[in-house]
């Protein structure tokens, strides 16, 4: 077995949610997903084939975005993965949506940070083992940063 990682740096303003799921009908339940939990959200949603032809299905109202969640599935290379990116909105106005979807086994991450996909290759293919997202803590939030918390929260239109 094989362990790597594979980097994922979202482009501005753009969030990610990666994660698992089991069947070829993936992309159009995301996308129904996404269009209902969220309207006028942007998004690309890529999906790894496990079986079959093992193809990276696609489908989003992004091409843009639609071709940088098929690039960050193909590098991942594991087949029954995908990738959900977003702008236009934020990935916890739609990961409750997202994890409820039927075909969806688990979600990795939700996020915009540098994400780096843990991936183990093995001769039958690769799965995702887990993700680093973002950076790791620096400190305890003293009085000041959690004032600053809570404008930053009300700035982006979420009640503390």
């Amino acid at each position: 077995m094989e362990l790597s990682s594979v980097k994922v740096v979202c482009p501005e303003g753009v969030g990610v949610i990666i994660g698992q799921a089991h069947f070829i009908k993936t992309v159009e339940d995301l996308y129904e997903v996404m269009v209902t939990a969220a309207p006028g959200i942007r998004f690309g949603i890529a999906f790894a084939e496990a079986s079959g032809p093992c193809l990276v299905r696609r489908d989003g109202n992004d091409d843009a975005l639609t071709e940088f969640a098929v690039r960050v599935v193909r590098d991942v290379g594991a087949g029954h993965s995908f990738v959900v990116a977003l702008k236009d909105g934020y990935p916890i106005n739609v990961l409750n949506a997202v994890k409820a979807c039927q075909e969806v086994c688990a979600v990795h991450c939700a996020t915009s940070n540098p994400v780096e996909v843990i991936v183990a290759r093995t001769d039958q293919g690769s799965g995702v083992l887990g993700v680093v997202d973002g950076a790791s803590p620096k400190g305890v939030e003293g009085t000041k940063e959690a004032e600053e918390r809570g404008v930053f929260l009300r700035a982006i239109g979420y009640k503390r």
